[in-house]
């Protein structure tokens, strides 16, 4: 590394390649509450963050490990699961008042039916609303389960429900 006195050392999390702070200005930009999502092989995690100039403050949050004492016996890291996560994320926000919010997906490649925008699709069948495309969004089937095996519709209605109880 550089060590002039012209030289400018970044931030330590762009140096990581954890932090896009362009792209993080542009959602704070408008004021409207973030929904974080981050997916990874075993796990999602979904929160509503809403900038404070002391500190981000988290609204709702919900991670797929929850699923598991809802009655869900399938993996927390396939695409039902995501969508579910989302949805018991966007309840959980609904009764906090958040009605609408962007989607923040880091530095995940947006990929069309990938794993975040089934968590999406969750938080926009909770009843926010979220700007989307629809074309990037993944299919029923998908969502479903109908992939994995047969039975998994009937489990995702049981957590579907005992969310709703909530």
């Amino acid at each position: 590394m550089a060590n002039g006195p012209r030289y400018k050392v970044p931030f330590r999390r762009r140096r990581e390649g954890r932090t896009d702070y362009r792209q993080r200005a542009r959602l704070l930009r408008g004021r409207v509450p973030r929904a974080v999502v981050r997916n990874t092989l075993r796990h999602t995690s979904v929160q509503f963050i809403e900038y404070d100039a002391k500190g981000d403050r988290v609204l709702a949050t919900a991670h797929s490990k929850e699923l598991l004492d809802m009655g869900w016996v399938g993996s927390t890291g396939n695409l039902p699961a995501a969508y579910l996560t989302g949805y018991l994320a966007g309840k959980r926000a609904a009764k906090k008042g958040v009605n609408e919010a962007v989607l923040d997906i880091g530095l995940q490649k947006p990929v069309k039916g990938a794993a975040c925008f089934a968590t999406l699709k969750g938080l926009l069948d909770a009843g926010l609303d979220i700007p989307h495309g629809e074309e990037i969004l993944p299919s029923e089937d998908r969502l479903k389960g109908k992939h994995i095996k047969a039975e998994m519709e009937k489990m995702i209605e049981e957590v579907k429900n005992r969310v709703e109880a909530d």
